[in-house]
C-alpha cells in the first residue's frame, strides 16, 4: 500500500486528481462509488471529515488522514480548477478531462496505472484499498464495531471477514516469535 501511495505520480492536473482519489480511498475505506459520487460541499477540511452516500442510502461521516487531506488540498486547489473550466459548474469533487464527474471506470483505470507506476505485480483493485483500511486499522488495535461504522456495513459480520486475515497474521507472529509455539 505504501508504495501504491508513495510512487511520485507525474505533473499535472490529472495526476494530482489520480493522487487525491487514491488517497481519499485508503484514507477513509470509501467504496469507489462512494468517492466519485463526492460533492465538493462533502469535504469538511476543517474538521477533516467526509460525508460518503453508501449502500442502501446510508450515510457516513468518515475522518480523513492529513496525507489524504494534503492530496486533496493540491488537488483542489491547482487541478480541479483547471479541469473544472470545461463543466458546466458540477459540484462534483473529481472530475474528468472533460469538466464533468469522473466515472468509475475511468477511477479503477487510474489506480491501475498508479499500480502499474509503482511496479506493483499483484493485481490492485478499489476494494484492495478498502481492505487495506479495514486491515490495517483491526491490526493497529481498533474495535471490529469502529471498523463497522467507518466501512458502512450494515451488519458486523460483513466486517468480521476482515478480522480473518488478522487472526492469521497473529498465527504468523505467534509461530515465529514465541519459544514453545512449535512444540
Amino acid at each position: 500500500m505504501l508504495r501504491l501511495l508513495d510512487t511520485a505520480p507525474p505533473d499535472g492536473p490529472r495526476a494530482l486528481r489520480d493522487r487525491a482519489l487514491l488517497e481519499l480511498l485508503y484514507s477513509t475505506g470509501a467504496r469507489i462509488s462512494e468517492a466519485v459520487g463526492l460533492d465538493v460541499d462533502d469535504l469538511d477540511t476543517a474538521e477533516r471529515t467526509v460525508l460518503l452516500r453508501g449502500k442502501g442510502g446510508r450515510h457516513r461521516l468518515v475522518p480523513v488522514g492529513r496525507p489524504a487531506l494534503a492530496a486533496l488540498d493540491g488537488y483542489l486547489v491547482r487541478a480541479r480548477p483547471e479541469l473544472a473550466r470545461r463543466s458546466r459548474g458540477t459540484p462534483a469533487v473529481f472530475l474528468n478531462a472533460r469538466g464533468g464527474r469522473l466515472s468509475r471506470q475511468s477511477a479503477w483505470q487510474a489506480l491501475k496505472t498508479a499500480a502499474e507506476r509503482a511496479g506493483l505485480a499483484t493485481s490492485v483493485s478499489p476494494h484492495t484499498l478498502r481492505h487495506s483500511f479495514a486491515t490495517h486499522l483491526l491490526e493497529g488495535g481498533a474495535d471490529v464495531r469502529v471498523v463497522q461504522e467507518l466501512l458502512g456495513h450494515a451488519s458486523v459480520s460483513t466486517t468480521e471477514i476482515y478480522t480473518l486475515v488478522t487472526v492469521n497474521t497473529l498465527r504468523e507472529v505467534y509461530a515465529t516469535a514465541h519459544p514453545r509455539a512449535l512444540g
